[in-house]
Order: C-alpha cells, then sequence, then structure tokens
C-alpha cells in the first residue's frame, strides 16, 4: 500500500523548470532512494513534498489525503518528518532545546521526556552533551541531532536528505547503521543519497532523478547492479 504517491510533480524556478512532472511512490515500511547527480531535482523533490517550496502542479497524496502545497507544519502534524540537507540545527539552542522543537506537536510533557530519553539511548552522544549549544557540535553529532529532532515527532514517514553529505566514513556507517534502525522500528523511508552504493544496498527500490526527470526506476539491487546506474554514480 502506497504510503506517499507524488504524480505529475511540476516546479519551476522563474523561468527554470527544476521538475518536469515526476511521479513515484514509497510504500508503507520500504526505504525508498532518491539518486542523481548534483541539481537533478532530489532536493526540490523532497522540499516540494513537505511544502517548503511551492510546486506549480501535481499531486502528493499522503497517507491517502492531499497534501500538495500544505503548510508544512500541518504536514508535520499528519506524521511527515523531514531531516534537511546539511543538518540545519539551531545553533545557538542546546542539544535538548533542539530535541524539544522537534517535539512542538505533542503536549505530553511526560511523552516527551521519555522521548528524549529514548533519543539519548539511541545516540548516547547526544546525552553527553544535552546542554551544549548545537552550533558547537561536530558534523558528524549535529546529524545525529538532526535525525533525532526528526524522530521526535514519530514520524510514519521520515526524509533524509544527504544524510551522510561531509561526513567520515566511520560516521557514514553509524548514520546508514541508524537509518536501518529506523527502519526496522516500523519507519517507512525516503532518501535522497549522493553515496549511491550504500543508498541503494539498504533500498527496498529506488528511483534515479536526471535534469528534474525520472530516468529509471527498480529495486534496490537492480540499480546497484545496473551497468548504467555502476557508470554514472558507482564509479564504475
Amino acid at each position: 500500500m502506497a504510503l506517499l504517491t507524488v504524480k505529475d510533480l511540476c516546479v519551476s524556478y522563474g523561468v527554470i523548470q527544476a521538475l518536469h512532472g515526476i511521479s513515484f511512490e514509497v510504500n508503507q515500511g520500504e526505504i525508498v532512494t532518491l539518486i542523481g547527480a548534483n541539481g537533478a531535482g532530489k532536493t526540490t523533490t523532497m522540499q516540494s513534498i513537505i511544502g517548503l517550496i511551492h510546486a506549480q502542479s501535481g499531486e502528493v497524496i499522503y497517507d491517502g489525503q492531499n497534501i500538495f502545497n500544505m503548510p508544512t507544519h500541518k504536514i508535520i502534524k499528519l506524521g511527515l518528518s523531514q531531516v534537511p540537507e546539511r543538518r540545519r540545527v539551531f545553533a545557538e539552542l542546546t542539544v535538548c532545546e533542539n530535541l524539544l522543537m522537534g517535539a512542538f506537536t505533542e503536549k505530553d510533557k511526560a511523552v516527551i521526556k521519555r522521548d528524549i530519553d529514548d533519543i539519548y539511548t539511541i545516540f548516547p552522544r547526544l546525552g553527553e552533551r544535552k546542554n551544549q549549544e548545537a552550533g558547537t557540535l561536530s558534523g558528524g553529532e549535529q546529524q545525529m541531532l538532526a535525525m533525532g529532532r526528526a524522530m521526535m515527532s514519530h514520524p510514519k514517514l521520515l526524509m533524509l536528505d544527504e544524510p551522510s553529505m561531509g561526513l567520515s566514513p566511520l560516521l557514514v556507517d553509524q548514520v546508514f547503521s541508524m537509518i536501518k534502525k529506523f527502519h526496522e522500528d516500523g519507519t517507512t523511508i525516503l532518501l535522497v543519497e549522493q553515496n549511491a552504493k550504500k543508498s541503494l544496498s539498504i533500498s527496498d527500490r529506488a528511483y534515479v532523478l536526471e535534469n528534474g526527470v525520472i530516468s529509471m526506476s527498480g529495486t534496490g539491487e537492480e540499480l546497484l547492479h545496473s551497468d548504467r546506474v555502476i557508470s554514472a554514480y558507482l564509479g564504475g
């Protein structure tokens, strides 16, 4: 069953058309990856889905409801959350305060405290730095915080935009381990990632986005072994 369906989505920046009527879907319980070069339209797609960019036309159906160009805060309340590109933590707020910002849909203080404690269990380093300003954290720690903040709203669908960007190989492995954990715990994942090999290896299905058009689709395994994908994205 499709949790997210994107139909004929078109986005323009002035006279430049970034997305040319793309269509894809994410089924309940899947990890689905969008891969493509810089400027292909991956981030634009994510931001259009969650309402940060106004799309010109198309449909975005999430959990049976059309959320096309719905305000972002209303979309998040429906159970969709995003970890944006370059993390975008609130630099002058503490780790704990950042996590609280992610819990704005929850009013029960006891639930919020339990959820924060759960994040500290998943990411012990955040617990050690809970009173530290987020802007002073390392890149890897900020990525952990961004992921933890997104999970505070208990999303049905978690969208991750380039979660491994700028991280060391060791931290990249840790980030992908956490993505798999969130998935195993029942969260559906839509992943945008330039590390095509790692993302395809954990994906149920994937789409290749080129110049605002979906040019290929298949299972993660199929695209991982596609000569065209290997040549373009895997250094083959």
